[in-house]
């Protein structure tokens, strides 16, 4: 390999933003002040680091984490390249940053390293109008294995078919897929075919001429117009009629779409992605699904596994939740006896029950720290009719995953700086061990540091 010649440390501290370079296997190799600064570490401390580990506290690559890595873009596309990525703070707490990735060459023109601005966005300023990205929240198995296939299929223009429960997040997986394809700086829209009676999603699909019905008084923009050059996400596809999965077919074959009383057939370019948490395969065998429309929508089937089957990923989850919430931050981190009570529970509302949860916990806690008696836990409830009087029994459906439950202990300093002994230092491998997430450990080590010095 010919020879880079990278910035002296000078030049590097005349950059007033956090800059670092960075070798085609994630080692910083330089970075100035403002760097370090921005992720509190020495320079010592920082190079030879990988860069997942000091920005992520993560052992492995941010693409591995369900976002889309800056630097392996740049590597691979050879050109400069601009990403809204999720960061922790100081605080421990997520924050959006915009990373620009350029690659340097060497002498021969080969790509060696890429040179990395990172700055914190304001996503209150109105001039940046920059929308927060999806991410999707946890580093259990079935996760990790998810997201892995949701980033090979992102870039393509593959139609997607996003199955699983009710409230586990099919709506966030679409947006991911928008937010790393090619697509991201189109429109990203959505559309609940559960909330709409059969008239209002063909007009709401494919919009309609002026007088097409009575009370269309002006003509209407259907929903694959609004979306052409971007993403339209299908919710509950499982309740479009019959007659619509025709119409429906008709669009994904042919690119076109004729409003309701038209005429003329137009062009659009939109990528659907469907979700349902209905057997379809199920109501193809049963007529009530055109097998035809199956087979498009599914040429990639994901499944979005329910919360109770990845409860490793619930404190994760909750901090993540808790972050986003108006005095939520102010509970973090949480105790072990909260997340024992967290991780006890096997909602049947996945995702979506467990964000009102803790909303609920938070009012209840009233400022002060959350405590079990907050956790509001709703309960399955059997009514008995027996001669004439109502028995009413009830029936607690939650789950204890041992498994997780036997690794929990409180978190005190002796604890923490045991475990991390015994570990070498890994935190990840420590997180584990200790039962919460590896965020939650990091705040607990920056506050032994901060008691330290």
């Amino acid at each position: 390999m010919t020879k880079t010649v990278l910035p002296t440390q000078a030049m590097l501290e005349g950059i007033p933003r956090p800059y670092a370079i960075i070798d085609e296997n994630y080692e910083i190799v330089a970075a100035n002040q403002s760097y370090c600064k921005q992720f509190g570490q020495s320079l010592d401390q920082v190079l030879g680091q990988c860069c997942h580990r000091v920005e992520h506290q993560s052992d492995v690559p941010c693409s591995k984490l369900g976002q889309e890595c800056p630097l392996d873009r740049a590597f691979l596309d050879r050109q400069q390249v601009q990403l809204i990525n999720i960061h922790p703070n100081l605080k421990g707490k997520d924050i959006p940053v915009k990373v620009t990735a350029t690659p340097i060459y060497s002498e021969g023109h080969e790509v060696t390293h890429v040179g990395a601005f990172i700055e914190p966005v304001d996503l209150e300023d109105s001039d940046k109008k920059v929308e927060q990205p999806r991410v999707l929240v946890g580093k259990s198995k079935a996760l990790l294995k998810l997201t892995s296939l949701l980033y090979r299929a992102a870039p393509t223009q593959t139609t997607i078919l996003v199955e699983g429960e009710s409230g586990v997040g099919k709506e966030c997986v679409a947006n991911y897929v928008h937010q790393y394809s090619t697509r991201n700086t189109g429109p990203f829209i959505v559309v609940d075919c559960g909330a709409l009676g059969e008239n209002l999603i063909e007009s709401e699909l494919f919009g309609y001429e002026k007088g097409a019905f009575t009370g269309a008084l002006k003509r209407k923009q259907g929903l694959f117009e609004a979306a052409n050059g971007g993403t339209l996400f299908i919710d509950e596809i499982g309740e479009l009629p019959l007659e619509l999965q025709t119409k429906l077919l008709r669009v994904l074959e042919m690119s076109t779409v004729r409003r309701l009383g038209g005429t003329d057939y137009m062009k659009v370019d939109v990528r659907v992605i469907a979700a349902t948490n209905r057997n379809l395969l199920e109501m193809v065998n049963q007529g009530q699904f055109r097998q035809d429309l199956y087979y498009r929508l599914a040429a990639f089937p994901v499944f979005m596994p329910p919360l109770r089957e990845r409860k490793e990923d619930i404190p994760a989850l909750a901090e993540y939740f808790l972050g986003m919430m108006d005095d939520g931050d102010a509970q973090l981190p949480l105790s072990s006896d909260v997340i024992e009570s967290l991780l006890g529970y096997d909602y049947p509302g996945n995702i979506r029950e467990l964000r009102n949860i803790l909303e609920r916990a938070v009012i209840l806690a009233a400022g002060e720290p959350m405590a079990q008696d907050h956790l509001v836990f709703p309960t399955n409830l059997e009514v008995r009719m027996t001669q004439g009087s109502v028995t009413i029994i009830q029936e607690n459906s939650s789950h204890r995953p041992e498994h997780l439950l036997s690794k929990r202990q409180r978190l005190t300093d002796e604890v923490v700086i045991d475990v991390l002994g015994r570990h070498n230092g890994h935190r990840g491998s420590a997180a584990q061990e200790l039962g919460v997430s590896e965020r939650t450990l990091y705040r607990h080590i920056r506050r032994l540091r901060g008691e330290q010095s």
